[in-house]
């Protein structure tokens, strides 16, 4: 029998399903769902869950959920292609995939990954403190960029932290002085309605049109 036509792909379905099928199974162990992901990998298809908890989850919590979800999801049978179940950790550097990642990691440091290049470094590839988000748009706080180090889209150019700010220099000093002054020009995606925003610690504001954003993950160094 066919499904209902709902507006969501078939592998958004089959995630939104496998989900709440593991989420009881994983809270009889003190454990909650983080995400669950349904892809393909060549000819193979995987059911990634990945499972959290206060402390964070060992190889024995990843057993224990894998070998009761296993059996719920025969039981259910809703997927219809052979596939591999994999129970995970997402890991220090996990993806922020929905709203409650977002929540759950307000104020810490995060990777911002865009389809096309910032307008004003020219650069995919942005860090910040995750400060604010909506369904439109996602905010960070960044550092400056470090005088000398431009929009660095020559080819072989190394990326630094302080390139990936979001405006260069002569903005953020602009930034500044148009602080007190009315704008009527229309600003750059990504940017405030007043410019790029300042702070008092010196870090500038960037507003992110979720629209443009590829992939936000945990910033974090080894």
């Amino acid at each position: 029998m066919k499904e209902k036509q709902s507006g969501k792909s078939g592998r958004q379905q089959y995630e939104e399903r496998a989900e709440a099928i593991a989420a009881p199974v994983a809270e009889q162990f003190g454990i909650w769902i983080y995400d669950v992901e349904y892809v393909r990998e060549g000819q193979e298809y995987y059911l990634n869950v990945y499972i959290d908890k206060d402390g964070g989850v060992t190889i024995n919590d990843c057993e224990a959920v894998s070998r009761l979800l296993s059996d719920e999801l025969d039981k259910a049978d809703f997927i219809r292609d052979p596939y591999t179940l994999i129970v995970s950790s997402p890991g220090l550097g996990r993806t922020l995939t929905k709203d409650r990642h977002l929540s759950q990691s307000m104020g810490e440091e995060v990777e911002i990954h865009l389809y096309k290049p910032h307008p004003e470094t020219g650069e995919k590839d942005l860090r910040g403190e995750l400060v604010d988000f909506d369904a439109g748009q996602i905010v960070i706080l960044a550092e400056p960029p470090v005088p000398g180090k431009g929009k660095g889209k020559g080819k072989g150019k190394k990326k630094s932290q302080a390139s990936m700010a979001g405006v260069s220099m002569a903005e953020a000093d602009q930034g500044t002085a148009d602080a007190a002054q009315p704008k009527d020009t229309p600003q750059a995606s990504g940017q405030g309605q007043d410019g790029p925003a300042v702070q008092a610690d010196g870090r500038i504001r960037m507003e992110l049109d979720r629209k443009t954003i590829a992939s936000v993950k945990l910033a974090f160094d080894f």
